[in-house]
């Protein structure tokens, strides 16, 4: 029986990212943290931690909670208390999307914003403004929610168990959105106590202190990000580094647009934090390799940043836009390469005879060809060019294929578009070449084009 909406939060849903990781031979699935009654990771937490202090004789209906937040976390507190009967003092810097703040007013919650260019120590600074009001306030009560030894608790008693129990053991790497480090350090506790060679990886924005940590080295300058629910200007009682593999630091831009394609390809409706921790992800892809299935924690929700990460004009404002890409552009040659049947391109040396290279057009049904050197294409032949030549001179077949070469085809990345394929052929190549990640070489055409349009 559901005592209260807190107790349907957990066991979030874990979907699997197709679109995005197309091309990867490892599995990414999206743990949706945001699908509960608060829409961020925190849910989890705030219930855990008024319940605790309750349970403890800290506090009791009345009494007035108090916090610093960034925003979603001041949203769980505020859901979690104003139910049981609390009064809800948050703190907060003063950019916070407007979003969260409006949800806090609606919650009943009051606000106190900062400057956001206070940082810890600075008396301005939202933590020490929430300090002293507990100080000063009868009856107030400082929940401390990103430095309470509950939300470690939590997330190694439950998020790194659930992970577990939902890939059936099989997961290889998590990837974590930092904040606090509470949820990568309780995950990464429970995961390494049971298979030591999951790979646990942790994501903050450029700027943020716990990449250099990590390293052994003294934290570095801090600088703005505008990132919010992800990073840290401050070690906290959590930071747990014998539990994290690895950091991996994402600019605003790039997590704030991998967040929007997250949308638009999976329908995955998160906010910067979640895609920041996507784009790392898919950053590694590579790194992966077959048999990997990689977590990827998304703790934010995108409805709490719709005026600015979804907003074209302030993300062209911050210089961070980029246009979406359409269905056609989510088609690229190395999707097409995965139709073809024939895998190994047939091209000609240089040194072959044209009676040679036509023989083997013949032979393999082919009506082009490149003509390669040393792994890279120098040239290309046709059926037509061949006619040409031996009306004009039928004893040219002797000749070697060098002599007779068309212009070579046009090369592009296995990451090419459609479009930008489409649009090479139609600037009279029969064909581009296809670079892989192993180096080797294969063919695109406009039948395959055309093939890839039809069946899309």
């Amino acid at each position: 029986m559901i005592h209260d909406i807190f107790d349907i939060s957990g066991n979030s849903p874990l979907v699997p990212v197709k679109q995005l990781a197309r091309q990867s031979k490892a599995r990414f699935f999206a743990k949706l943290e945001y699908m509960n009654p608060c829409c961020t990771h925190y849910c989890r937490v705030a219930s855990a931690i008024v319940r605790d202090a309750e349970d403890r004789g800290v506090i009791h209906p009345g009494m007035t909670l108090v916090d610093w937040t960034f925003g979603t976390s001041g949203i769980a507190l505020a859901m979690a208390g104003i139910t049981r009967g609390y009064k809800l003092l948050l703190v907060a810097p003063d950019r916070i999307c407007r979003e969260k703040q409006e949800v806090l007013r609606a919650l009943g919650a009051e606000m106190v914003l900062t400057p956001s260019d206070a940082l810890p120590g600075d008396p301005r600074s939202c933590v020490a403004v929430a300090e002293n009001l507990v100080r000063t306030l009868p009856n107030a009560w400082f929940a401390n929610m990103y430095e309470n030894p509950v939300s470690l608790n939590v997330h190694e008693q439950n998020t790194g168990p659930e992970i577990f129990r939902q890939t059936g053991g099989k997961v290889t790497h998590v990837y974590v959105p930092m904040a606090s480090a509470a949820m990568i350090s309780g995950i990464g506790r429970h995961l390494k106590s049971v298979n030591p060679l999951i790979s646990i990886i942790g994501v903050e924005p450029v700027g943020s202190t716990y990449h250099d940590l990590h390293a052994g080295r003294p934290a570095g300058v801090v600088s703005a990000f505008e990132l919010e629910d992800i990073g840290a200007v401050h070690l906290t009682p959590f930071w747990d580094p014998s539990v994290i593999d690895r950091i991996v630091q994402v600019d605003d831009a790039e997590a704030f647009n991998c967040g929007r394609e997250l949308l638009r390809a999976e329908a995955v409706f998160a906010g910067g934090a979640s895609g920041a921790a996507m784009a790392a992800a898919l950053g590694e892809s590579e790194r992966l390799g077959d048999g990997s299935l990689a977590v990827v924690m998304m703790t934010d929700f995108g409805a709490y940043d719709l005026s600015r990460m979804y907003n074209d004009e302030w993300m062209r404002q911050k210089g961070y836009y980029r246009r979406s890409k359409s269905s056609l552009d989510q088609i690229t040659a190395a999707d097409i390469l995965q139709r073809k049947v024939r895998k190994d391109l047939i091209f000609a040396l240089p040194e072959q005879t044209l009676s040679d290279v036509f023989e083997m057009m013949k032979q393999n049904d082919v009506s082009q060809m490149p003509i390669v050197s040393y792994g890279s294409p120098i040239g290309s032949i046709s059926e037509n060019k061949i006619l040409s030549i031996l009306i004009e001179n039928d004893a040219a077949m002797n000749g070697k294929v060098v002599s007779f070469m068309e212009k070579p085809f046009p090369v592009c990345q296995s990451d090419a578009t459609i479009s930008e394929l489409s649009e090479k052929l139609q600037k009279n190549a029969s064909g581009v070449l296809i670079t892989l990640n192993d180096d080797r070489l294969q063919l695109i055409t406009k039948s395959d084009l055309i093939d890839a349009l039809t069946h899309k």
